[in-house]
């Protein structure tokens, strides 16, 4: 069974959209409730690797993409999940599966402004200590 078949096979009940644009990539979109339970399965039972996280301010909400890869293959799968929430936004931090995700979670942080819970060293990476707090660089606004 491919690894596509076994993602939505066991997560069919939290997966809201699936997009397949190429061959050996994938998308599709999660609630924030159920990030941490997606990423692990991902991770620690299908052996996909963390390769980074990105995040986007859209008209909808603050949008970040976990792009986890299956190395063997090639094949991508990026989990998009919406933060509806600007004023508060905040999501389960993925590091406790991986250590991989610390740093792009503390630069979508300290970029967008997104709290990661339970991340164990949420800090400034990019920004100078008196950049101003509440001020993110790739916000819209």
């Amino acid at each position: 069974m491919q690894i596509r078949d076994k993602i939505q096979e066991k997560l069919a009940s939290k997966i809201i959209d699936w997009k397949e644009p190429a061959e050996r990539r994938v998308y599709f979109t999660i609630k924030k409730e159920d990030v941490f339970e997606v990423a692990e399965f991902l991770f620690k039972e299908l052996g996909l690797r963390l390769a980074t996280a990105s995040g986007v301010d859209t008209p909808l909400g603050l949008e970040i993409l976990y792009h986890f890869s299956f190395d063997k293959t090639g094949e991508f799968y990026s989990v998009r999940v919406l933060i509806e929430d600007k004023k508060h936004p905040q999501i389960d931090s993925i590091t406790p599966i991986t250590a991989g995700a610390e740093w792009i979670e503390r630069e979508i942080w300290e970029m967008l402004g997104v709290n990661f819970k339970n991340h164990p060293n949420l800090k400034r990476l990019l920004l100078a200590d008196d950049w101003p707090k509440e001020n993110y660089p790739l916000r819209r606004e």
